[in-house]
């Protein structure tokens, strides 16, 4: 079938971020989302609705469609890598959704280069990580 997991995920992700960008004239990077929430906001409902609907579209997915993450690493590496992403959004002014969906969407040149920054680095661990551990097995 033509329609995979990927192409459906893309299309929802794409028509979120458009709706409420049309709706609220807000940005879908979760960094600033979750802020919002974090520091009291006079707009807390909708990031508050946003995030439920992350946490109820995986649920979701996992029950209707067995759609479920695999991973063997223990809860507190997920953790440490969440507190790790968050220093990371604030150092670059916002995350990977704000930046790559919405603001290369929007022509932003601070986003094509924050977009570019995170596919290099993410390259290079994947490179590192595959050769430290002696390469694709």
């Amino acid at each position: 079938m033509w329609v995979t997991n990927a192409w459906l995920g893309g299309l929802l992700i794409g028509l979120a971020s458009t709706l409420l960008l049309l709706a609220l004239g807000r940005i879908a990077g979760i960094s600033g989302i979750v802020s919002g929430i974090l520091v009291p906001a006079k707009d807390r409902i909708w990031r508050v609705g946003f995030v439920l609907g992350l946490v109820l579209g995986g649920a979701a997915a996992m029950l209707f469609f067995g759609v479920a993450p695999v991973s063997s690493s223990p809860l507190y590496l997920f953790a440490l890598a969440g507190l790790l992403v968050g220093f990371g959004t604030v150092m670059g002014t916002g995350c990977t959704s704000g930046h790559g969906v919405c603001g290369l969407a929007r022509r932003s040149k601070r986003s094509a280069v924050s977009v570019a920054i995170f596919m290099a680095v993410g390259m290079m661990t994947v490179t590192l990580f595959t050769w430290f551990r002696g390469g694709v097995s």
